[in-house]
């Protein structure tokens, strides 16, 4: 009699379980993603988020959900071949990661799309609205003119003699622009001038090093997107050689050698993307899922890089920091 209400009791479990537990169990999800720089592997903030978030859902990756992943590595014009492999591979949704990656992907593909760090989805015409993005595309949105002020607002007060910053970006990226224009409108609010250093291919760096040289700044400002990530380390050594504060916009290039930065937690970002592409398998439409903002902001100082061009970080502004490199 024991083992008859053991047997009943997991019966009657099973039941209330209802079918979507059991098809948690046994579909398997496959998922796109889809980079602009090098692929995203389990432990880069683009991985590592997408699996913790959609381990929430008891979806664990190499079990019941597959990752199609492919990466541009610098190179946009393979974009569209990037996402014809990720369609043939029948991913069910498509995560993006930079603006050309989510623009090739609702270009070239009928799929749902997923994106992240491509700026502001409303200004560069991926979504219609914040509440109603009515295409394929919804995503998290990057604040970028509030951003951008932060950023600003806290060189400021690191360096309150600062009257003009080097501004380094890429115009050809939509996305990445409209960050610079926002940056660009903030400086010029706070009585900063602003040194534009626009810059399209890897040589342009050093076009961009010798402008600053003849007119030296007091800082400078690194918009990120491909080609400026894929050239950080040059960006992070010019500004130590001559002694420049260089603010960024994440943490991890800070921990890389970079004076500041602040900036939306990545990982989180790309946690809260694997929400929305977990409603997106389970039926939802992107054109109804609202896009997201970040929810947490990472101040990140490097201190043995202020000592190393002869700044004194002000204490205040040492207790707002969430990192401190010493």
């Amino acid at each position: 009699m024991k083992l008859f209400g053991t047997a009943v009791a997991l019966l009657l479990f099973a039941i209330a379980a209802g079918p979507a537990a059991a098809q948690t169990r046994s579909a398997v999800y496959r998922v796109g993603l889809l980079a602009i720089g090098a692929s995203p592997t389990d432990q880069t903030p683009f991985g590592a988020g997408l699996i913790r978030g959609f381990a929430r859902h008891g979806l664990v990756l190499g079990q019941n959900l597959v990752f199609e992943r492919r990466a541009a590595h610098g190179h946009l014009d393979r974009l569209p071949q990037l996402v014809a492999e990720l369609v043939a591979s029948r991913v069910a949704v498509i995560v993006t990661q930079g603006y050309p990656a989510a623009l090739a992907a609702k270009q070239h593909s009928r799929l749902p799309i997923v994106a992240v760090q491509a700026g502001d989805p409303t200004e560069d015409g991926l979504a219609a609205s914040f509440a109603h993005p009515g295409g394929r595309v919804t995503g998290i949105s990057e604040i970028s003119a509030e951003l951008s002020a932060k950023r600003l607002s806290l060189l400021k007060a690191a360096v309150p003699s600062v009257h003009r910053v080097a501004m380094l970006w890429i115009g050809e990226d939509l996305g990445m622009s409209l960050r610079y224009k926002a940056a660009e409108a903030q400086a010029r609010a706070l009585g900063i001038e602003v040194q534009s250093l626009g810059v399209r291919a890897p040589d342009d760096f050093d076009t961009a090093f010798a402008a600053m040289m003849r007119t030296p700044p007091d800082a400078i400002l690194m918009v990120s997107d491909v080609l400026t990530m894929l050239n950080r380390q040059r960006v992070i050594d010019f500004a130590a050689a001559h002694k420049l504060p260089a603010v960024f916009e994440y943490a991890f290039l800070v921990r890389d050698g970079g004076l500041m930065s602040y900036g939306p937690d990545i990982a989180e970002m790309f946690d809260d993307a694997a929400e929305l592409a977990w409603r997106i398998l389970q039926g939802a439409s992107p054109a109804d899922l609202p896009l997201e903002t970040p929810t947490r902001f990472v101040l990140a100082i490097n201190l043995e890089t202020a000592q190393k061009i002869g700044l004194t970080i002000p204490p205040s502004l040492l207790a707002r920091a969430d990192t401190v490199i010493e």
